[in-house]
């Protein structure tokens, strides 16, 4: 009996190497062995010989090395003879791989999912933590817990997903160290040494609530998905009871509160209708709104650009009409498409975070969108939010135009780039127009500044948190210019 002594748990390279050594001297998958760091081999068991000089080198299947990779990432203790056995049978049987009956096959497939299977999970739920190191730097750590020997197979992932942060992921057999330029990885770790949380789990707890459908929810699933072996790693777990708990009554009141549709024969007849009235009477200069409920009437029936067509309903402004402020964005999404209110999905939480945090009454501000009609692209049974165009945009400057006139607040923030060529009527970058105030007419000025939901979809924490802060500054000078909007 042979035994190849390999560093740690997942050796792939010493593990080949011993393999070809072996191949080479002739020894058969029963009389080899392998043995991890100080493991202790067995009684009888002498080390690997060197390989003869002239030793062929082994052939073997393009696809071998990686799923051979998979196999030693396994738990299974005899996952390295295991390996061994399908090289020295692939010398002798070419198309074994090919040959999805045999036993060998069955079981290296089957191992294989389960390597993938946890390093998905790995990918999928690992949470970072920020904290700060000795010198003042923001240093980002999370704990994990894989089935099987897999973070040096996952850890290049996070080092190409989050190049630009310095992290840490400690696990109890391994941990891998990024320090912005080179991986690392490091001994094994222990529970006490995870971090217990940090100021961004409030924003990420208030979306990860904001999106939670309770319609949509399928109890088992999700648990096959996210085992509960992960639950304690993740700060959203602590939602998901109280969540489940009231999924029921939630899709209860989405029912009863659902907009009620007219048949499609109505709304077809109406479209007859309103084709036979000259210049849309809900345009025309005699038919101007005088008040914010009269315009919000009409614009129910406006027909201007094709949005209308696909959309639930249109979603006007709301607010009280001598606001102070008006909060321009840029469309309703699919939940404000539902409800018929503007901001109150996701993007529409970070919203209020932000004014919370300025100390800004939103009940004292006046909220609309450029664009009234949610434009969007079906994928599946989602719906996508599609940028609206310049054509769109102007179709509903009429609206935005009438708000701007009742309410004659003393600031117009437009949040984006859309809202802000809407309130400006000309195109600008946010990078040249944002946080200046800018003079409009009879006393109006305007504030550029982002959407909330470009904080959302940024990729890694550390832009996400610069730019609410950058975000939260903002709602901060809008206060400054209009301080009867203070809670």
């Amino acid at each position: 009996m042979y035994v190849a002594r390999l560093s740690f748990s997942a050796d792939f390279d010493a593990w080949r190497q011993a393999a070809r050594t072996a191949l080479a001297l002739g020894v058969p998958p029963e009389e080899m062995s392998f043995t991890v760091g100080d493991e202790t081999a067995g009684l009888f068991a002498e080390p690997l010989p060197p390989a003869p000089a002239e030793a062929p080198q082994p052939t073997v299947p393009k696809a071998f090395p990686e799923l051979a990779a998979k196999l030693v990432c396994h738990a299974d203790a005899d996952r390295f003879v295991f390996a061994y056995r399908l090289l020295w049978r692939l010398q002798r049987e070419k198309k074994l791989l090919e040959i999805a009956s045999d036993p060998d096959i069955l079981r290296a497939t089957e191992m294989e999912k389960a390597v993938r299977r946890d390093s998905h999970k790995m990918k999928a739920f690992v949470r970072f933590r920020e904290i700060e190191d000795d010198e003042g730097r923001r240093h980002y750590v999370a704990w994990f817990e894989p089935f099987h020997h897999i973070v040096e197979h996952t850890a290049p992932f996070f080092a190409r997903r989050f190049a630009g942060m310095v992290w840490t992921i400690l696990t109890p057999e391994r941990s891998a160290h990024w320090d912005g330029s080179e991986l690392t990885l490091l001994p094994g770790a222990t529970r006490d040494m995870r971090p217990e949380g940090d100021d961004m789990e409030a924003l990420w707890l208030t979306y990860y609530a904001s999106i939670f459908n309770p319609a949509r929810l399928k109890v088992n699933a999700m648990r096959a998905e996210m085992p509960k072996k992960y639950w304690a790693n993740m700060p959203e777990t602590a939602l998901i009871k109280p969540l489940i708990a009231g999924a029921e009554a939630a899709s209860r009141r989405m029912i009863e509160t659902a907009p009620t549709l007219p048949s499609l024969r109505h709304e077809r007849q109406k479209e007859r209708d309103m084709a036979r009235e000259p210049d849309l009477m809900a345009r025309t200069s005699d038919a101007r709104p005088t008040s914010i409920a009269a315009a919000r009437e009409a614009a129910s029936h406006c027909r201007a650009c094709p949005l209308w067509e696909p959309a639930t309903q249109t979603v006007f402004g709301r607010g009280p009409e001598d606001a102070p402020v008006i909060f321009v964005g840029e469309q309703p999404g699919d939940q404000e498409d539902i409800a018929g209110e503007p901001f109150i999905g996701p993007a529409g939480k970070v919203f209020d975070a932000a004014l919370g945090e300025a100390g800004i009454d939103r009940s004292r501000a006046y909220v609309t969108n450029a664009v009234k009609h949610f434009k969007f692209a079906p994928r599946g049974k989602r719906r996508i939010h599609a940028k609206p165009n310049g054509g769109e945009v102007r179709a509903c400057r009429w609206w935005l135009d009438i708000e701007r006139e009742l309410i004659r607040p003393k600031l117009i923030v437009a949040l984006g780039a859309t809202a802000a060529s809407a309130v400006l009527g000309k195109t600008v970058t946010i990078r040249d127009a944002r946080s200046t105030l800018i003079d409009l007419d009879e006393g109006t000025r305007a504030l550029v500044t982002v959407h909330p939901s470009y904080i959302l979809r940024l990729p890694d924490k550390v832009t996400q948190d610069r730019e609410r802060r950058a975000f939260h500054a903002d709602m901060a000078l809008v206060l400054q210019t209009v301080p009867e909007l203070a809670v």
